[in-house]
């Protein structure tokens, strides 16, 4: 008697034992299965654009902040640093071999350029009115076009001048005088070949701490083989000169 107890009791607890692991396997089923209908129950009521970035969000926290620096902004004429609200804004680039032709940019509008197709071989000239702004260009290698073109244009007057290919063979004396009489120092220097920038006014003065000219000379061991490499002069203009 006392072992069909005993046997008994053994039953009952591994009955018993089976039966609470049942239960909790249960348990876990149920939750699983609740777990699964309530997040396909979310997804149709969510847009999954927002689970995405709700996602990402969560894969995020805990990295660290990248820190950027916001691009820079861009200014007139591509300048490193921008001019004042009471100035003009310009820079002149003359060519550089026979491929990098020249550019004349004045307020961020390019009035010489390859894009424009307007630049010719020898000194391009524009010619910007001071106060309304008015525009005129020419191109030549011809004295006798430069010296008429410069005598006419009219008192109050900017004008910007840079080389592509040669501008001196065909150069006279007469062209350089009325060049030097605006305030050049290199129109006399220049050569066959020769990259020249200048900058002037007619009829008022500009101030003395701007970029006007620059030159440089072509040679032998160039990066253009022969030809000067580009240079340029940029700068600020006041407004308030006339």
């Amino acid at each position: 008697m006392l072992c069909v107890a005993m046997n008994t009791s053994l039953y009952l607890c591994i009955f018993l034992s089976f039966l609470s692991g049942f239960v909790k396997l249960s348990g876990l089923l149920l939750t699983a299965l609740a777990s699964w209908y309530l997040g396909c129950f979310l997804s149709t009521l969510i847009p999954e654009e927002v689970l995405s970035a709700s996602i990402t969000n969560l894969q995020d926290i805990g990295k660290k902040p990248v820190i950027r620096a916001p691009d820079p902004k861009r200014q007139k004429c591509d300048h490193w640093s921008p001019c004042s609200p009471g100035s003009y804004a310009y820079r002149v680039l003359s060519g550089g071999g026979k491929e990098k032709l020249a550019k004349i940019c004045f307020e961020d509008n390019l009035l010489i350029s390859e894009a424009k197709g307007n630049v010719g071989r020898g000194i391009n000239i524009a010619i910007v009115n001071y106060v309304n702004n008015q525009l005129f260009i020419v191109s030549t290698d011809h004295s006798a076009d430069m010296v008429a073109f410069i005598a006419n244009a009219p008192q109050g007057s900017l004008l910007f001048m840079v080389t592509h290919d040669d501008g001196s063979t065909r150069l006279k004396n007469d062209a350089k005088k009325v060049v030097e009489e605006l305030g050049s120092k290199e129109i006399q220097n220049i050569k066959f070949r020769s990259s020249w920038a200048f900058v002037a006014a007619k009829g008022f003065k500009l101030p003395d701490n701007i970029q006007k000219e620059k030159i440089n000379h072509s040679g032998k061991n160039n990066r253009y083989g022969g030809w000067p490499a580009e240079i340029q002069i940029e700068g600020c203009i006041p407004r308030n000169l006339i």
